[in-house]
């Protein structure tokens, strides 16, 4: 039944190319998978679903898979990049840094799409709950810290929202640097290195709250309490992440990696919502237009980055 079911989702995409006159590849593909996934082997969420993704892959598709795991942005990107691995889980502001090295080298082909048609989550500006702070505009002279320079909800697109209002981040905070990942970004700020950070949120909306995320996670991990952060101002949404793939390799290759993926929520629903993805959700197809924003965003903060701004450092 499974094989059934990935057949048929790899199956449609097959039948679009022939509509199109293209010839499909339909050879048996042989050797090693190669994926790579971002995220700390500190987060038992991300290393379920780093072990799920590769299990099932390597189950619905015969072939043995290889995980590269990178403890940051950068790690996959440039794994990408290099061409070293095949497929990739990657967010919106690390495709587009991948984007700008190797262009159509490299495509998105699904993202998560919510059981309301949502395809994002938020980016949301926290501080501790016995701080003083009630709006970003009491940050005025403080200290921020953003989760990496490649992180779409802790860096681009915040930082795009509060140019769009009319604050430069350059000059409006005394101090910017860099936690290396929304987990370190949530403990930098608890131990006071910065007085405020972005993190992303999802799991609701700004109107009713918000249930997952990285400050969530490590709540119900007893790592912190979640009644000693206070959000501040939220933006958003922001374009989910999506499954990457090398566009030089067999055009059929792909085909069997898509179906796979976007048969998941299907073929083990348990597994699923296991891994941390919402209940009534799926993988839905996308292209590089679906993150045509958080390129040019991109770009945009790096020809403002490169007129002077002051350097984003690391927390001390």
């Amino acid at each position: 039944m499974r094989r059934l079911i990935v057949l048929l989702f790899a199956g449609s995409f097959l039948a679009g190319l022939s509509a199109c006159g293209a010839k499909p590849e339909t050879d048996h593909l042989k050797g090693e998978l190669r994926m790579s996934m971002q995220g700390s082997n500190d987060d038992p969420a991300i290393v379920k679903r780093r072990e799920a993704y590769r299990k099932y892959l390597g189950e619905v598709t015969g072939r043995p898979v290889k995980l590269y795991e990178a403890s940051d942005y950068n790690g996959v990107i440039q794994a990408l990049a290099s061409g070293q691995v095949d497929v990739a889980t990657l967010a919106g502001g690390g495709y587009a840094n991948v984007d700008a090295q190797v262009g159509g080298k490299v495509t998105p082909i699904l993202t998560t799409r919510r059981s309301d048609g949502g395809t994002g989550y938020y980016s949301a500006l926290i501080v501790k709950a016995d701080s003083p702070f009630r709006s970003i505009a009491d940050l005025k002279g403080h200290s921020l810290g953003y989760v990496d320079f490649n992180s779409t909800s802790g860096y681009l697109y915040p930082r795009a929202k509060m140019r769009a209002t009319g604050i430069d981040p350059d000059t409006y905070f005394a101090k910017e640097a860099f936690a290396g990942g929304h987990t370190q970004a949530v403990m930098a700020l608890a131990n006071g290195q910065f007085d405020a950070t972005f993190v992303q949120v999802s799991g609701g909306d700004p109107a009713h709250g918000f249930t997952t995320g990285a400050v969530y996670t490590m709540a119900r991990r007893g790592l912190v309490d979640i009644k000693d952060f206070r959000t501040i101002w939220v933006v958003g949404p922001v374009p989910d992440t999506a499954i990457v793939v090398r566009t030089d390799r067999p055009q059929s290759q792909i085909d069997i990696i898509r179906g796979a993926m976007a048969a998941l929520a299907y073929d083990q629903p348990d597994l699923w919502t296991d891994i941390g993805q919402p209940a009534g959700s799926e993988y839905t197809a996308i292209g590089r237009q679906h993150y045509a924003e958080v390129i040019a965003l991109r770009n945009e903060d790096i020809a403002q980055r490169r007129t002077g701004s002051k350097d984003v450092g690391v927390p001390k």
